[in-house]
């Protein structure tokens, strides 16, 4: 147990095995505290009932996580712990704040508070599960009072894009670009907006276009247009073939679009994706050439 004696179910021991999920994963969904101290350090007997305290103080909406670096030594060394007490918070699998030393519990308590959710955290929340439920409408709500509450919450302003993408993709659009850049939220926002941008193509019919492709290969808006009709109906192959034509043709071509396209078809698919892979290495070597 902790140097306290006892733990509240908002405290933890944790060890070099478990660090990876009781702390990094755990962060995840809720802020997990970190207390890296030892039986023979005074001033951790200081601040150790403290941290318990305030944990068990805002239980439900923080973990504290205790780890004797005398017997986890791993975890304690990839974390440069050279002098004890060192408390460091956790949230989203990230450090985010850090102090070391017995503080006077108000300085605790003022790292703590950083550390909770704010009002419109807690909409949010609410927004996702409700949206994991199906409840789309109560989703949408929940996320509208966070964002009225914080214009640039990042959760919020995605889960207004994913909701609205089928319905409205205009606006879904102009939800995902509020995501800000640096959040974890941007990167799903990204995927999100390639494909509401791949899949609104207008005009003729895929045999209209291949005919007009038969009668004419250099027809360049013709195969735009058939390559983001394949896109749309995620034939992601066929549609990276054609847009690698077009820029192999002419890479200017409606201000770059087909490399646009191809950059959206790659967002989509993820950096790893074999296609993502193999058309990236072949739009470097045209573009590169």
């Amino acid at each position: 147990l902790g140097v306290s004696g006892s733990m509240s179910t908002a405290t933890i021991d944790v060890t070099d095995a478990t660090f990876d999920e009781d702390v990094l994963r755990r962060s995840e969904t809720v802020p997990v505290v970190v207390d890296f101290w030892a039986p023979w350090c005074g001033p951790c007997r200081t601040i150790g009932p403290i941290l318990e305290r305030l944990a068990e103080e805002h239980e439900g909406e923080l973990v504290l996580a205790k780890v004797n670096v005398d017997e986890n030594p791993a975890v304690a060394s990839s974390y440069g712990i050279r002098s004890i007490p060192a408390v460091k918070a956790f949230r989203g699998g990230e450090l985010v704040d850090e102090f070391v030393g017995a503080v006077p519990e108000r300085v605790a308590r003022q790292f703590v508070d950083r550390l909770l959710p704010t009002e419109a955290d807690r909409h949010a929340a609410a927004g996702a599960d409700a949206e994991r439920r199906g409840a789309a409408v109560e989703a949408e709500n929940s996320y509208r009072q966070a964002v009225d509450l914080d214009p640039n919450h990042p959760l919020a302003r995605l889960g207004l894009g994913r909701l609205l993408e089928d319905g409205n993709p205009d606006a879904a659009l102009g939800e995902l670009e509020r995501v800000l850049p640096g959040t974890r939220e941007r990167a799903e926002a990204d995927r999100i907006a390639a494909r509401i941008r791949l899949g609104r193509e207008e005009g003729g019919g895929e045999e209209e276009v291949r005919a007009q492709l038969t009668a004419n290969p250099r027809d360049l808006p013709a195969r735009l247009q058939l390559a983001r009709l394949l896109a749309a109906r995620e034939a992601y192959d066929e549609a990276l073939a054609e847009l690698l034509e077009i820029v192999r043709a002419d890479r200017a071509f409606e201000d770059g679009a087909a490399r646009k396209a191809m950059l959206d078809v790659f967002e989509v698919l993820g950096p790893r994706h074999p296609l993502a892979e193999r058309y990236r290495d072949q739009l470097a070597k045209v573009l590169f050439a």
